[in-house]
């Protein structure tokens, strides 16, 4: 979602800025004098029935159009352009849902086992989540090997404190402690960096000729996460060389972010004694290590030329800026689903099925459409 706003810069010029929806109470601009709403919004929202979160394009609550509205005329008089109707304006729900009660659990319940939250289950959040979706984060976490059940109680394991020690989605903590034993953790504290911030990549439709150029050197046929560490490496190799960075359409200064993110976790791995090397050349360690961290996000390839995400049983689809989308592989994983006119993956990885079977064999053992080799 963009708001579009303006404002007036040079003499006889005027300024237009995009802007997400952080704009709305985060950021304030001096010299704003309209504001153009879209009414939409991007938000996370998780479905504790088929166990996936998904990007979902959706209408914004009447507080954040009037939070919009009101980044116009902070300094004078303002005009507040909205694209809908006042009728589906009255439609529109009073407050934004929070963020607790429409997102994966799994993260927060990890952290309050670890700080040594009695009843984790009947924990008493200010906005109240849904019973449904407290059972599913716990059964995630469950599946990660994070919590155990004994007699009607959680508890936390062995493997489960460690991986509270990560600020990050429980899935990606567990494959920086798998690493080790693919003999790849640079390569995934790289990849998860990457990640964990905002994309390191610019795509300028004018210049989309140009961009696709640019990229052909570094794309990897094994996916996206390959594909981004090929352009990190790169990136290191020339220091971090402002003038590469706009040859290729990289963005240095969220690059720059994903060296202090892999700094901060590198000193969280070397506390818990965890053993740092590379693999090299030989990626297919990291993509097995990626699949054993993250196969609660697996998907298949169905017979029609579909995909099945394996835990929902859900249709999705390659997302078109991802470098698989004229390839059709059996199994991939991916970070996250965007909803639009479709269900799209976004952030993709070739896997093997043996792999996922071999990450979680019971979990797996009814979902694949192939037995183990």
């Amino acid at each position: 979602m963009y708001i579009q706003k303006q404002k007036r810069g040079k003499q006889g010029c005027r300024k237009v800025i995009l802007a997400t929806n952080i704009a709305e109470t985060s950021v304030t601009i001096s010299g704003i004098k309209y504001i153009i709403d879209t009414g939409m919004v991007k938000a996370k929202r998780f479905n504790p029935d088929s166990g996936l979160e998904v990007l979902a394009v959706q209408r914004v609550s009447k507080a954040q159009a009037w939070q919009r509205a009101g980044r116009a005329g902070r300094e004078d008089s303002g005009f507040c352009y909205r694209l809908y109707t006042e009728q589906e304006f009255d439609s529109l729900i009073p407050m934004t849902v929070p963020e607790i009660q429409r997102c994966n659990l799994a993260g927060v319940m990890l952290q309050l086992m670890a700080l040594g939250i009695p009843d984790v289950m009947n924990f008493d959040f200010m906005s109240k989540p849904s019973p449904e979706a407290v059972c599913a984060a716990v059964k995630q976490l469950e599946l990660l090997g994070a919590v155990e059940r004994k007699e009607e109680q959680v508890l936390l394991t062995a493997l489960g404190k460690k991986m509270a020690s990560f600020p990050l989605d429980p899935r990606y903590a567990k494959t920086i402690l798998l690493s080790p034993d693919y003999s790849c953790s640079e390569e995934i504290l790289s990849i998860v960096s990457l990640l964990s911030v905002d994309s390191v990549l610019y795509n300028p439709p004018a210049r989309w000729d140009e961009v696709l150029a640019a990229r052909k050197k570094f794309t990897s046929s094994e996916g996206d996460h390959m594909t981004l560490l090929s352009i990190y490496r790169a990136f290191k190799k020339v220091g971090g060389n402002k003038e590469w960075c706009r040859e290729n359409f990289v963005n240095s200064r969220n690059m720059g972010l994903v060296k202090e993110v892999q700094a901060q976790l590198r000193e969280i791995c070397l506390k818990l004694n965890l053993k740092l090397e590379s693999c090299g050349a030989d990626t297919g360690n990291v993509r097995r290590c990626l699949a054993h961290g993250m196969f609660i996000n697996a998907a298949e390839l169905q017979p029609d030329g579909s995909y099945m995400a394996v835990d929902a049983h859900q249709t999705v689809a390659v997302h078109p800026s991802s470098v698989l989308f004229q390839s059709k592989p059996a199994y991939v994983i991916f970070n996250e689903l965007l909803h639009t006119s479709r269900c799209y993956m976004r952030g993709l990885c070739l896997v093997d099925a043996d792999w996922l079977m071999d990450a979680a064999p019971e979990y797996f053992g009814h979902k694949l459409h192939v037995t183990k080799s």
